[in-house]
């Protein structure tokens, strides 16, 4: 039995490449096949053969060309069997007896009197079976196949679908090769309800998914709604992540425009989809103006923040991209993308480290960026507290004048640099770092007035790496537990391309010695995180537990995006904000800080001697 069903796979497949005429073919055949089973019923077993007329064979090639014609014109052979439904049904049905209706017309306007009326009257009901029969047929078959390949009938995976739109309809017309089975529909379109689309049921509004009844046998939800807002994105997650059931979705309206994957193509929930928030609308135009023809250079171009501006960048067709990273694998993955994505964008690959200046020195003399990104940083707060206090002033506040000195140097237009929410009142030894090197933006900015420099400051990124959703899980992946440092813990989040988007609108509206600020919305509760990612993965509220393992060092409690003494100042774009860096520290303070930073900073710097000389720079470090 198996042999066979795999030698009519083989067949099935073979005969993909050419379906329409394939399927033509097939038809034909039970056309004829039902031609004469309908000679068999009027004329009986004895006389089916013997009694026709001697031109029935021209009447029968006649009647296939006609019933042929009208499956054509119906556009019947190019329909996949596999999606057979109550519309293919319909189509058939109406071919049929419009061809049956012609057939039976030209046979008696010919006067061809051999030809039996019944033949001519019951052959449509009898061809419509025949060709009902194959495509139910070939559509048991092919799901009988997928589920054997599956493994068993029990394990293909039933889903519900929140969403009835145009996704929805892509979705469930692809889904089923993949071994899925769509049971129903939700939508808040009261039009839609109780109507059946690709064949599937609309049970009711999205809020019916809380009703066990509605779910029946369910293995999985899977939200199909790309294109409404953030909200009502965020509300159909919570829904289903109420339910117990493992959530799934198709990707967003943006994954979908950028081509990065297909309607049928579910994943499962990301950091944006958590977010539910609209995304900051951003100035293409004055973008496109200020990267278009023009060089580019990204230090950190392989990291979390650096590969995303990359990506967002290459969009708006720069003259060269010039791409510096530390990290050979991370440069190389970057690299193998852009290439694929980007074949025409020149691309220049560069092993590079911003705490070494001569070598930033030749780069920028050679490449001669005219617009900057500085997203080289090191950023875990537990790590750089701890014996690494002095690689991370040396990374983050060095390496950033390093790279601003050779950009002034060189002539750069626009100097943008990532910085943090951390760098506000910091507590650690990264966010006093990240200050600082805020500190000698604005510094540079002053010194040199021929190069914009600018700072973009923004929460934590959600699924960059050493980020809490990763973590999570990958914690949940292993069964638990999951790890919070405190049920009290809060942070302002965003996603990586809404922090790269912002940090290139820092380029084109910034103007020297600012700071960007993203109005983030509301603070996420950490340990709600967690509770959401576990409802989501399937798993009840026993399935896996919470572990609060107490802050860390130089952690918060919550962060803040203004320090009491930046001022604000209002953008075109309603969730853009410039803060004005302090200026309680003179241009010549914070530079002679620097240059002696540059002569003096070695690994011989134990943690307590990186923080006294960060708090002679950024007297609000407050350190535990």
């Amino acid at each position: 039995m198996r042999s066979l069903e795999a030698l009519v796979q083989r067949a099935l497949t073979l005969a993909r490449r050419y379906r329409p005429w394939a399927a033509s073919a097939v038809d034909a055949l039970a056309i004829v096949l039902a031609w004469q089973a309908t000679y068999l019923f009027r004329l009986g077993f004895e006389r089916w053969l013997h009694e026709r007329p001697p031109y029935d064979a021209w009447v029968l090639l006649g009647v296939v060309a006609v019933y042929l014609s009208a499956f054509a014109l119906l556009k019947l052979p190019q329909s996949l069997w596999r999606f057979s439904g109550f519309g293919e049904v319909r189509r058939l049905t109406l071919a049929c007896f419009g061809a049956g209706l012609v057939c039976a017309a030209g046979v008696m306007g010919l006067q061809l009197y051999g030809v039996p009326r019944a033949v001519l009257a019951l052959h449509p009901f009898v061809a419509l079976m025949a060709v009902c029969v194959v495509r139910i047929g070939y559509r048991m078959l092919h799901e009988h196949a997928r589920a054997r390949a599956a493994g068993s009938d029990a394990d293909i995976r039933r889903a519900v679908v929140m969403g009835a739109g145009e996704a929805a309809r892509r979705l469930v017309a692809g889904i089923h090769q993949q071994g899925w089975l769509v049971v129903g529909l939700l939508d808040d379109d009261t039009a839609k309800h109780g109507a059946r689309i690709a064949g599937v049921p609309v049970l009711g509004p999205l809020d019916a998914v809380r009703d066990k009844g509605v779910l029946g046998d369910a293995t999985h939800l899977i939200i199909a709604l790309p294109s409404v807002s953030a909200a009502r994105r965020r509300r159909a997650v919570e829904l289903a992540g109420e339910t117990g059931l493992p959530v799934l979705t198709v990707p967003s309206a943006d994954e979908l425009r950028e081509g990065n994957a297909g309607v049928t193509r579910v994943r499962d929930i990301e950091p944006e989809d958590l977010l539910g928030r609209e995304p900051v609308q951003l100035d293409e135009a004055g973008i496109s103006e200020a990267l278009t023809g023009k060089v580019v250079l990204i230090t950190g171009g392989g990291g979390s923040i650096g590969s995303e501006l990359c990506r967002q960048v290459a969009r708006f067709n720069p003259a060269r991209l010039v791409i510096v990273e530390l990290s050979e694998f991370n440069l190389y993955t970057i690299e193998q993308e852009l290439s694929e994505r980007h074949p025409a964008l020149p691309l220049t690959k560069l092993i590079g480290d911003v705490k070494d200046l001569d070598a930033l020195r030749i780069i920028f003399r050679r490449q001669r960026p005219q617009v900057v990104f500085h997203a080289a940083a090191y950023k875990h707060v537990p790590l750089m507290e701890e014996d690494n206090a002095w690689a991370a002033l040396r990374n983050n506040t060095l390496g950033t004048y390093h790279a601003a000195l050779a950009a002034a140097e060189t002539g750069v237009e626009r100097f943008v640099l990532i910085s943090t929410d951390k760098a506000v009142n910091p507590t650690n030894v990264m966010g006093a770092t990240k200050r600082a090197a805020e500190m000698v933006i604005s510094a540079m900015a002053a010194e040199h007035p021929g190069t914009r420099f600018m700072a973009v400051r923004f929460g934590n990124v959600l699924g960059s790496s050493g980020s809490v959703i990763p973590k999570f899980k990958e914690q949940i992946a292993k069964g638990g537990p999951i790890t919070v440092t405190h049920p009290d813990i809060i942070r302002y989040f965003m996603t990586i391309p809404e922090a790269a988007r912002l940090v290139i609108q820092a380029a084109t509206i910034g103007e020297s010695g600012q700071v960007l600020v993203l109005d983030m919305g509301e603070p996420v509760k950490i340990v709600d995180l967690a509770h959401q990612l576990i409802k989501l993965a399937g798993l009840g509220p026993t399935g896996i537990s919470i572990v609060f393992t107490g802050l860390r060092p130089g952690e918060k409690l919550y962060e803040e995006l203004l320090a009491d003494r930046d001022t604000t100042i209002p953008t075109h774009f309603p969730r853009l904000l410039l803060a004005s860096l302090g200026d309680s520290d003179s241009v010549a303070d914070v530079l002679s800080w620097v240059d002696d930073l540059a002569s003096n900073i070695s690994e011989s710097l134990d943690d307590q001697d990186v923080r006294i000389r960060l708090r002679g720079i950024v007297p609000e470090f407050k350190s535990a």
